[in-house]
């Protein structure tokens, strides 16, 4: 039986389908790429998430292709900021409730602003991460981008 994790209760509540998949974690890497190979999905649908700090609005949230960098110059355009910088990792738990290799943008402690590549559009469904490292969500890019209420944009 695979453990609810506060994300998929949210999805639950607001009655979204989605698919909770585990893989194997390997502390050494917590890439998404690692994810997608151990999922054996292409990585191009397995996104991840990150939070990043701009110079005017504070906190925001891009996620992006598990294989892609965002680039720092079109998430703070994005976002409303003049630049913008990746936070600590330190600094992960407290802002958002989840650690690096399981930050989810579904159920965070706050609504921060978050944005997604555009790419995402050319999928049908996601993976993200379910907020704990060793399990993803799978789930249709409609539901994903009105349930987290993303703004679509060019991240990478």
């Amino acid at each position: 039986m695979t453990q609810k994790t506060n994300a998929a209760r949210l999805l639950d509540a607001a009655k979204i389908t989605y698919e909770l998949v585990s893989y194997k974690v390997d502390e050494s890497d917590l890439s998404a790429v690692h994810v997608a190979t151990q999922l054996g999905e292409d990585v191009a649908c397995v996104f991840k998430t990150l939070v990043l700090r701009g110079d005017r609005t504070g906190i925001f949230v891009c996620i992006v292709p598990g294989d892609k960098e965002v680039d720092l110059k079109k998430a703070a355009k994005a976002s409303g900021n003049k630049s913008c910088q990746m936070t600590q990792v330190k600094e992960l738990l407290g802002l958002t409730g989840y650690i690096r290799g399981g930050c989810s943008p579904i159920g965070m402690k706050k609504p921060y602003p978050m944005y997604i590549h555009q790419s995402a559009e050319e999928h049908p469904s996601l993976y993200v991460s379910a907020g704990v490292r060793g399990m993803q969500i799978h789930l249709a890019t409609t539901d994903l981008i009105r349930f987290a209420r993303l703004q679509v944009a060019d991240l990478i």
